[in-house]
């Protein structure tokens, strides 16, 4: 099958690549990969599927204040891109415990936790620092007897190696349908189908009490919802969020969670992304 290669140029990156991905698949794209650049993104779409005039309403008409997008488009080799994509996707170990895979990777029955994640556009596959970081933290943190929250929880990793530690409930929410497709899809593959997977935002979690809260989002997003996350944490519970950057945001989450009476615990770094420990008193 002939595809053709679309490069988006999004400024500034974050979280705007994420959006435009979902964008970009609602008029055909199937595939995705980062470009050489952070702002880059590289789409991909069978020829018969392209329509130009749909591609410049996501460009031009996209609506969003202080977001810049340029694109080019070129044909790509007629070759499998199915098992080109596959020989340059690799897994993962993080910490010498927890080795991430896709189904078409061998296993490794020498590490603790081994997470089958079928890779689609779902954030959440561990080459990214905070999705790293963040399971650094579930790999730190008692898990046992646990209710735990994965919210932004993309593939669903955070709440599959949160169970596998022995959380007695998790639930795992995400905005978009694909993610939450994805999640009921690696839940399966790992044998957690007792994961609750939701479609929907923090709007869902009225009525509902957790002593973890797992939220790898972005920081506007963190921020709205920080107070949210309070009510419905445990006292004595833990918040761990990621999805931002040292500077300036790690302060400005600090300031809103501490005015929102959580302490500060500890934080992680990687490649300027950061994720960080609160805790409820």
């Amino acid at each position: 099958m002939k595809y053709l290669e679309i490069q988006l140029h999004i400024s500034p990156a974050e979280p705007w690549k994420e959006i435009f991905t979902s964008m970009m698949d609602d008029i055909g794209c199937d595939s995705f990969m980062d470009g050489e650049k952070d702002e880059d993104l590289l789409c991909y779409i069978p020829v018969q599927d392209y329509r130009e005039e749909s591609l410049k309403e996501v460009v031009e008409n996209h609506g969003f204040d202080n977001v810049s997008v340029t694109y080019s488009v070129q044909e790509m080799p007629d070759i499998n891109w199915n098992a080109e994509w596959e020989s340059n996707y690799t897994p993962v170990l993080i910490a010498d415990k927890c080795y991430i895979r896709a189904p078409f990777h061998p296993d490794r029955p020498d590490v603790d936790y081994e997470i089958v994640i079928e890779p689609k556009m779902s954030f959440g596959t561990a080459h990214h620092a905070t999705t790293a970081q963040m399971i650094e933290y579930v790999l730190e943190t008692n898990m046992t007897s646990k209710r735990v929250l994965d919210m932004g929880s993309g593939t669903g990793v955070l709440a599959i190696l949160a169970k596998m530690r022995g959380a007695s409930e998790v639930t795992a929410i995400d905005n978009d349908e694909w993610a939450y497709k994805n999640g009921l899809e690696n839940v399966a593959h790992n044998q957690c189908a007792d994961i609750k997977v939701l479609l929907g935002d923090a709007s869902l979690l009225e009525n509902t009490t957790y002593d973890i809260i797992l939220a790898n989002i972005n920081r506007n997003i963190l921020l709205q919802d920080i107070p949210t996350y309070v009510k419905c944490l445990a006292p004595g519970g833990l918040l761990f969020m990621s999805g931002f950057y040292e500077e300036p945001d790690l302060a400005i989450i600090r300031e809103c969670c501490e005015a929102n009476q959580l302490t500060y615990c500890s934080h992680k770094i990687q490649n300027d992304w950061v994720a960080v420990q609160f805790s409820k008193i």
